[in-house]
């Protein structure tokens, strides 16, 4: 029998223990932690950082701008102190306090990252030079290219550099920002073995949940530190909630009246209250060995997994709009429209009905995310010159093994008043509370299955010239062979089924759902209602279940998509005086082909296409010292990001309603190019103080959108939604603006950035105005500690003003402006062992998107969380 757990009165889960990173004020770099040797012109810079004492919050972010300080490109890093030091416990948390970063914090937690205005899916995440494949766990997820932070707690992490000007030998694919993490080396400890540990519980208010974390860290290094052996393991438990408003957006339909009057409009397919809950566990482990078997040869051997499990269960008590629809039309009294941003109407208020008005869908998913990395390193370092490779792989995979849905429905007019964060309904016949008021009506089991799989291969050589202007040149070429796959298989189940058995909700409850979205309900919103007992379901619905469903694949969302990318660069460094930079050029050749499934009569039949372009990306970066405190920099250069795994799907899905409807991927959508530049001066006027500013531009050729055409499909008209290139592309510009400052030897300290971006897209024939995916015009973050006598005390705000989402019933999704206040306090009891706390999203602030038009898409609740731990070091 499938195990769905209960969820239990007392569980535990994972503390995020958010502290300020970078310009947030993350904790130090050990003293006994050497820096990581740098991969440039670097023995002397390398040297030059070695001299840093590294001792506290103030030396920490004194190391970090001094990495900024001689970095050729522009760039901006994080350090760690040690395992369970970093500030957080998603790496997607700590780069959230980098300037120009937002974060994606729909599940309470940074799960993706926005750079400098640029979709999430324009950046790119890397670990040791070297990309992570990715998946995810939900089933509604699309397979894009931004990374799935969920996969990286922060603890792995030894430090970030987050790339915001890219050199030829940095790989292409991100146009906002190339973040690359790296993993601890074990020959850079300082001692020959050390041993650290962390414990920690955490509280998480809305489920009202205590959880643990544990971390460890083991590092030997032989007699003569010419072998190295280090094992770190994290394992974080989190039990979530999520308490959520909703309307699901659909397409246009014909509103009838109680006339008998007939008008065109947009209309959601419903909308529900929903209690999102999830215990989750993940366990991650690097393992690296490093062996120097002289000065001049170093071989790193890396292996990272981490693998994580979700028992999910969505309950969300719905009214229906278009669910409702009989051959496109849909029976409303006294219907309420708005007009949208493309001149049409929309649904808004009404009396819907009069029979099956109100359904109920609880679901219960075991759903998984895992991640390997295997990489080796090695690097040889002659008189003049220097050879380095790289040679690995990574997988990934995740999805569901089970995602049953149960359909149970009632007989009741319904009432709906919807507008800006306002979800007014009104069963008219019925109590929510009533669980004998619904039965089952059918259900299904929706399995996903998401793979990818990348093996690369790359090597370069750097030359070393002594007295002259150009001081190194680096050549290579780099070879990445990547598949992504998606696989869907369907259970069914209904009466007439093998073991069916129908139940009414008042053989599966035991009382009424808790009260839900409390900080986010508006007047009229449903906030109560009988529910699922998870006992009762894991005891008798779940075993019906499984004598029921009949399986079969689901060919319309099967698809494969494969690239072989080869790339070769060439990287100039130079340097005379108080002039320094690097300049190249990286030449690439993208092979795509894109396998799934096209429409064929009834039925679905193989289809395959292929696309192949070829890039040349040239970029100049240049630093000039004005004075010893004072530094200018510049860079020009061009960058391209290839477009979403699914938008390439060469299938076809038709509307399940409407059989008119279908929707497509585009297998020849092209690349995003973007041509772009930045201007900044840097005044380093104090100890461990920063005072920056930095404009860009970003001139985008091209942007992708979504629209609705006639195709002739099989000698048949459907109108199909596809993904497009459009025309035009879109301008961002921008500034970024950094002051850092330690007030003397008082232990205070703050940290403020602001970016500011101006981003506007072309427009398209036909198509409301869209807005720059993503981007969001406001950001900053404030950050103020006091560290002083072995205690460490951290406040900061993370501010975004809204971004914007994809094109929606006639408008473009807004997600509205979020801002988060976080905290935590350490005390050093001895030099070995510090307790500390944190306290996360104090204020409970709320995640709300409408689209530009005033429809209510979502609202949702996370709560806040609090943690206490304890940290030793031997």
């Amino acid at each position: 029998m499938a195990h769905i757990p209960a969820f239990k009165k007392t569980h535990l889960s994972h503390l995020v223990t958010l502290v300020l990173a970078s310009l947030a004020l993350p904790p130090a770099l050990a003293a006994e932690d050497a820096p990581a040797a740098a991969d440039k012109p670097a023995e002397k810079q390398a040297a030059k950082l070695d001299l840093v004492e590294v001792t506290g919050v103030r030396a920490t972010l004194k190391r970090n701008l001094a990495e900024k300080r001689e970095s050729l490109n522009i760039v901006d890093s994080i350090r760690a102190e040690d395992v369970g030091k970093f500030p957080d416990k998603n790496v997607a948390d700590s780069l959230q306090r980098v300037p120009g970063i937002s974060v994606d914090r729909g599940w309470g937690e940074g799960k993706a990252i926005f750079v400098r205005g640029t979709d999430k899916n324009l950046n790119m995440t890397q670990m040791n030079g070297q990309a992570v494949s990715s998946s995810e766990w939900w089933l509604n997820e699309p397979q894009t290219r931004s990374f799935n932070y969920d996969m990286l707690p922060s603890e792995i992490v030894g430090s970030l550099d987050v790339f915001k000007s890219p050199s030829a030998d940095l790989d292409e694919g991100s146009i906002g920002g190339l973040v690359n993490v790296k993993t601890r080396k074990p020959l850079d400890f300082k001692e020959r073995l050390t041993v650290q540990g962390a414990v920690e519980a955490v509280y998480s208010k809305l489920p009202g949940k205590t959880d643990p974390q544990l971390s460890g860290l083991l590092n030997w290094q032989s007699e003569d530190k010419s072998l190295g052996v280090m094992l770190a393991v994290n394992q974080q438990k989190r039990t979530m909630r999520r308490d959520g408003l909703e309307m699901f957006a659909d397409g246009k339909y014909n509103i009838v009246d109680q006339n008998g009057v007939n008008t065109p409009a947009y209309a959601a397919w419903g909308g529900g209250s929903a209690i999102f809950r999830q215990d989750r566990e993940r366990t991650t482990a690097n393992l690296a060995l490093q062996f120097r078997p002289n000065a001049n040869t170093d071989l790193l051997l890396n292996y990272m997994n981490s693998d994580m499990k979700m028992n999910n269960n969505n309950q969300n008590y719905l009214w229906q709009a278009g669910g409702l629809a009989v051959n496109g039309n849909i029976a409303v009294t006294d219907p309420k429209f708005i007009t949208t941003s493309d001149g049409s109407k929309a649904l808004v208020g009404g009396i819907l009905g009069p029979k099956t008005g109100v359904s109920f869908e609880p679901i219960y998913r075991q759903s998984y995310v895992k991640s390997d990395v295997l990489d080796l390193d090695a690097s040889y370092q002659g008189a003049t010159w220097r050879a380095h490779g790289q040679v690995g792989t990574t997988t990934s995979s995740g999805g569901s093994l089970h995602d049953y849905h149960f359909w149970m429905e009632g007989d009741t007019r319904s009432q709906i008043d919807m507008g800006q964060d306002r979800y007014g309904v009104k069963y008219l016949d019925i109590s929510p509370l009533d669980p004998k008021a619904l039965s089952l009506k059918g259900g299904d089991d929706r399995i996903r299955k998401m793979q990818g799989k990348e093996n690369y291969v790359q090597g370069d050589v750097t030359f070393d010239f002594d007295n002259a202007f150009i001081n190194a040149v680096k050549v290579g070429a780099k070879f990445r062979d990547n598949t992504l796959q998606n696989t869907r298989i369907q259970g069914t189940a209904g009466p007439g089924s093998p073991g069916w058995q129908s139940f009414s909700l008042a053989d599966l409850s035991t009382g009424p759902s808790p009260l839900l979205s409390q900080q986010a309900a508006s007047p009229g919103a449903l906030t109560q209602y009988a529910w699922y007992d998870d006992g009762l379901v894991a005891s008798k619905a779940i075993p019906m279940y499984e004598k029921a469903m009949s399986y079969k694949d689901v060919l319309s969302e099967n698809y494969k998509i494969r690239e072989k990318i080869s790339a070769a660069y060439v990287k100039a460094e130079y340097g005379s005086g108080k002039l320094r930079g690097d300049f190249g050029l990286r030449l690439v050749k993208t092979q795509q082909t894109s396998e799934g499934y096209a429409l064929a009569g009834a039925s679905y039949a193989p289809t395959s296409m292929s696309n192949n372009y070829s890039d040349a990306l040239p970029n100049f970066n240049l630093v000039y010292d004005l004075s010893k405190e004072v530094i200018v920099r510049g860079a020009v250069s061009r960058a391209m990001a290839r477009q979403s795994f699914d938008l390439l799907n060469p299938g076809m899905v038709r509307d399940g309603t409407v059989l008119s409807k279908a929707t497509a991927g585009n297998p020849q959508l092209k690349p995003i190019h973007s041509n772009q530049a930045e201007l900044g001066a840097e005044w380093y006027f104090a100890d461990a103080s920063l005072l920056s500013a930095t404009v860009f531009i970003k001139k985008l050729d091209t942007f992708t959108y979504k629209s609705a055409k006639s195709e002739l499909i099989n000698g048949e008209t459907l109108t199909v939604t596809r993904p497009y290139n459009a025309d035009n592309g879109a301008d961002i510009k921008g500034f970024e603006l950094q002051w850092q400052q330690a007030f003397g030897n008082s232990g205070f300290g703050s940290v403020l950035n602001y970016t500011y971006t101006d981003a506007k897209a072309g427009a398209v024939a036909g198509q409301p105005r869209l807005q720059v995916l993503g981007n969001s015009r406001d950001q900053f973050n404030l950050s103020g500690y006091y560290e002083k006598n072995g205690i460490a005390l951290r406040l900061s705000y993370n501010y975004r003003s809204k971004s914007y989402g994809n094109l929606n019933m006639g408008g473009q999704d807004v997600n509205s402006a979020y801002g988060q206040w976080d905290a935590t306090a350490n005390w050093d009891i001895t030099p070995k062992l510090s307790l500390y706390a944190s306290a996360v999203n104090v204020s409970n602030e709320l995640v709300r998107t409408n689209t530009s038009d005033g429809l209510p898409i979502g609202v949702y609740e996370n709560g806040a969380r609090y943690g206490l731990g304890l940290r030793a070091k031997f």
